[in-house]
């Protein structure tokens, strides 16, 4: 059976070729950085920084610098889990960051002081973030089925376009997010220097650390637009076979 032949009612829809793509491209992009910001880190891990800090102590120290006191930091079991909870107010560091002395453990623990710091402040990026986060979520869960259920289901066309825009706020989500994650590393790298936890060649590593990270979120931006055009470009052949 050709990909011609489902026209309106598969996932080629007449673009086959070019639908697919879209997500191999995608793939690739999130393979390829995620594989990029685990060799660095793994890199960096084995560099001791010279101030012996552990990604504990470094996080513990730039939240009493910047007078955030009603954060606390705790272990996270996992891999690269590290992150900070505004809700519960906590900067959530792995073990390999936790208990580390090295620029990968300072740079990471760091960055995620760096969102403490937005949080602190009302950073608009990630107050925008947040706005949208229920409306994401859902939409990047459950936009693309809400669009194939428009394209089988004659009655329920309007749904192509319902779903198309719920997934759109997914892919918003992950453009809003790079600024937001780029302006935290700016301030971990800054932070760092001023309180004169990493030394110059330290620092290089930790600008390559959080830079790597960093690229994650680009391609993880750039692969949510490349399938919201691969809905788009289903939606048309849906509705070139209907014609």
């Amino acid at each position: 059976m050709s990909v011609t032949n489902y026209g309106g009612y598969g996932y080629g829809y007449g673009m086959g070729g070019m639908s697919y793509l879209l997500v191999l491209i995608g793939a690739a992009l999130c393979l390829i950085t995620s594989g990029l910001v685990k060799s660095t880190f793994n890199r960096y891990s084995r560099i001791t920084a010279m101030s012996h800090m552990t990604g504990c102590e470094v996080a513990s120290s730039i939240l009493r610098k910047e007078g955030i006191y009603d954060v606390k930091v705790e272990r996270i079991e996992g891999s690269l889990t590290d992150h900070f909870d505004p809700a519960a107010k906590v900067v959530r560091l792995s073990s390999a960051v936790y208990d580390s002395d090295s620029v990968a453990a300072i740079s990471v623990a760091a960055h995620e002081c760096g969102h403490a710091m937005q949080h602190n402040e009302d950073y608009f990026p990630l107050k925008l973030r947040s706005a949208i986060l229920p409306a994401a979520s859902f939409g990047s869960k459950y936009g693309l089925w809400i669009v194939i259920a428009g394209l089988f289901i004659s009655f329920f066309r309007p749904l192509v376009f319902i779903g198309i825009v719920l997934f759109a706020f997914g892919v918003l989500f992950q453009i809003v997010t790079l600024p937001v994650e780029f302006d935290a590393s700016h301030r971990a790298l800054v932070t760092l220097s001023e309180m004169g936890i990493l030394g110059d060649e330290e620092s290089e590593g930790a600008r390559k650390v959080l830079r790597s990270a960093a690229m994650t979120y680009v391609a993880s931006a750039a692969a949510s637009i490349l399938s919201l055009i691969r809905l788009i470009l289903i939606s048309r052949g849906g509705r070139s076979r209907r014609d």
